[in-house]
C-alpha cells in the first residue's frame, strides 16, 4: 500500500487549468496584457511626448496668421483707396492734399503688389514693373520670350495678387473666334419645357485674360480681339456686349518658332500698350529659382487690392500732370520713328520702314504717369518716359529689308531714337537741317 501524497506534492501536481480556474480575479499569462517596451536599438525617448498646451496653440496660431495679418492691412489700406464711389469717378481730385494722400497710398499698394507677384517669379524687377505700369495705365501687354521664362507665371501670379477674374485662352490653330468671345446656343428652360437662343460668354468675359501662344491662331482668330482690346466690347449677332473694367490682356509669344506660327498683325500690335522681352536669368537668378521651385512648394502671391482699388488707380494716373516741355519730347520721339520726318535722325531712315502712330505717344504718357506715381513725383520728368519709352515703341517700328539684312533689330532702332532725339527742342532752323547740327549739349536724350 503506497504512502498517501502530501498535500504540497498534491497542490503542485494540480492542472495549471485548475489553477487559472481557482479564483475569478486570476488571470493566465497567455491572456495577460504584455507591457510595452522600447525595441532594442532605438533611440526614442522612453517617456510619451506630453500634449500641447494652450501656449503652444498660442504661439503656432501667432506663427502662421503673421502672414495673414500684413495681407490684411494691406487690404484695409487698398479698402481705404477706394473710400466712396466717387472715388471710382475720379472725384475730389481736384483738391491738392487728397490727391497727395491718394499718390502716398498708391506708392505703398504699388510697393506690396511688386512684392507679391515678385516672390514668384525671381530675378525678373523690371519685367514685373512694365506689367503692374501697365496694369493701371489701363492698356495691354505683350509678353515675348524662349519658352520656361516665366511668362505665364508672371501672369497668374499678377492674378492671384490683384483677385481679378481670370480666364485663359489657349491659342492654336484651329481655335475660332467663336471659342473666345462666345456664340449663342439653344438651350432648354427646365422650368417651363421652353427652348429658347441664349448667349454663352467666352473667355474673354473676364477682368484679366490671358492669350497663351498669341501667334499660333490664324489671322481670322486673332481679330477677334481688335474691337475687344479698344474698345471693351465685342459684338456677336448685331449686338453689343460691354466686357467691363478692369480688362487687362497679357499675352505671349515664342519668337524662336516659326512652324505652325502666323505673325500678328499691324492693327493687333499697335493695340499692346507695351511690349516686354523677357530676358534669360543669369547665374544668381537661376540659382535662386533652383532653391524656390525644388525644395519648397511654390509660393502663391496674396491678394493686395481688388478691381474697385485698380480703377480708382487708374482714374488717379490720368490726373497727374505733365509739363509741356515732356509733352514735346514725347512727340518728337514718336515722329523720329518716321524715315520721312524732319525729327527722324539720319542713320536711321534707311532702317525704318513704317514708323509708330499716335498710339504710340498716348501709350507713353499714360505709362510715364504711372510710373511717377510710383516714385512718388506728383509730375511727370524726362526719366520717366525714358524707362517706358523703349518699351512703347519697339512693337510699333517696322524696319526695312535693309535693318533686316544687317541684323538690327526694332527694339535697336527704338534704342537708337530715344538716345538720338534731344529733350530740348531744337531750332526751326536746326531741325530742318537735320538731327546733325543739333548742339551737342542737347543732342541725345539718354541711352537705355
Amino acid at each position: 500500500m503506497s504512502a498517501r501524497p502530501s498535500a504540497k506534492v498534491a497542490r503542485r501536481r494540480r492542472p495549471r487549468r485548475a489553477r487559472a480556474q481557482a479564483g475569478p480575479q486570476t488571470r493566465s499569462r497567455a491572456t495577460r496584457p504584455r507591457r510595452k517596451t522600447r525595441p532594442r536599438g532605438s533611440s526614442a525617448p522612453s517617456v510619451a511626448p506630453r500634449a500641447a498646451t494652450a501656449t503652444d496653440r498660442v504661439v503656432v496660431h501667432r506663427v502662421a496668421t503673421h502672414r495673414e495679418v500684413a495681407v490684411h492691412a494691406e487690404r484695409q489700406a487698398a479698402s481705404k483707396f477706394v473710400e466712396d464711389e466717387r472715388d471710382l469717378d475720379g472725384a475730389g481730385l481736384d483738391d491738392v492734399a487728397e490727391v497727395r494722400r491718394r499718390c502716398e497710398a498708391f506708392r505703398k499698394i504699388f510697393a506690396r503688389l511688386r512684392a507679391e507677384v515678385g516672390r514668384s517669379l525671381v530675378g525678373q524687377r523690371e519685367v514685373v514693373d512694365l506689367a503692374l505700369v501697365t496694369l493701371f495705365a489701363d492698356g495691354h501687354l505683350l509678353l515675348e520670350g524662349v519658352p520656361g521664362l516665366g511668362k505665364t507665371l508672371l501672369v497668374r501670379a499678377l492674378a492671384a495678387a490683384t483677385g481679378l477674374g481670370f480666364s485663359r485662352i489657349q491659342f492654336t490653330p484651329d481655335v475660332m473666334p467663336a471659342d473666345i468671345t462666345g456664340t449663342s446656343i439653344l438651350m432648354e428652360d427646365e422650368a417651363t419645357g421652353r427652348r429658347e437662343i441664349r448667349f454663352r460668354q467666352g473667355p474673354l468675359f473676364a477682368q484679366l485674360v490671358l492669350a497663351d501662344e498669341v501667334n499660333r491662331a490664324s489671322p481670322k482668330t486673332q481679330s477677334a480681339l481688335l474691337e475687344a482690346m479698344q474698345e471693351r466690347s465685342v459684338t456677336i449677332g448685331g449686338e453689343t456686349r460691354s466686357l467691363g473694367r478692369p480688362f487687362f490682356v497679357m499675352a505671349t509669344q515664342n519668337p524662336i518658332e516659326q512652324e505652325g506660327t502666323f505673325p500678328l498683325p499691324e492693327a493687333q500690335l499697335d493695340r499692346f500698350l507695351l511690349k516686354i522681352d523677357v530676358p534669360p536669368p543669369d547665374r544668381e537668378t537661376l540659382r535662386e529659382v533652383l532653391e524656390r521651385t525644388t525644395k519648397t512648394e511654390l509660393v502663391v502671391p496674396a491678394q493686395v487690392l481688388d478691381a474697385r482699388a485698380i480703377v480708382a488707380a487708374q482714374k488717379l494716373a490720368r490726373r497727374i500732370p505733365m509739363a509741356p516741355e515732356v509733352q514735346d519730347w514725347i512727340v518728337r520721339l514718336v515722329l523720329g520713328t518716321h524715315p520721312d520726318g524732319e525729327f527722324c535722325a539720319e542713320e536711321n531712315r534707311r532702317y525704318i520702314r513704317i514708323g509708330a502712330s499716335p498710339r504710340a505717344a498716348q501709350a507713353i504718357a499714360s505709362c510715364a504717369r504711372v510710373v511717377a506715381l510710383m516714385a512718388g513725383r506728383y509730375a511727370v520728368g524726362f526719366e520717366d518716359v525714358r524707362t517706358v519709352a523703349r518699351a512703347a515703341l519697339r512693337h510699333r517700328i517696322h524696319r526695312s529689308f535693309e535693318a533686316e539684312a544687317e541684323g538690327i533689330t526694332p527694339d535697336e532702332i527704338a534704342r537708337r531714337v530715344v538716345r538720338l532725339t534731344p529733350t530740348v527742342a531744337p531750332e526751326p532752323a536746326a531741325a530742318a537741317k537735320g538731327a546733325k547740327s543739333v548742339p551737342a549739349a542737347t543732342r541725345t536724350g539718354g541711352a537705355r
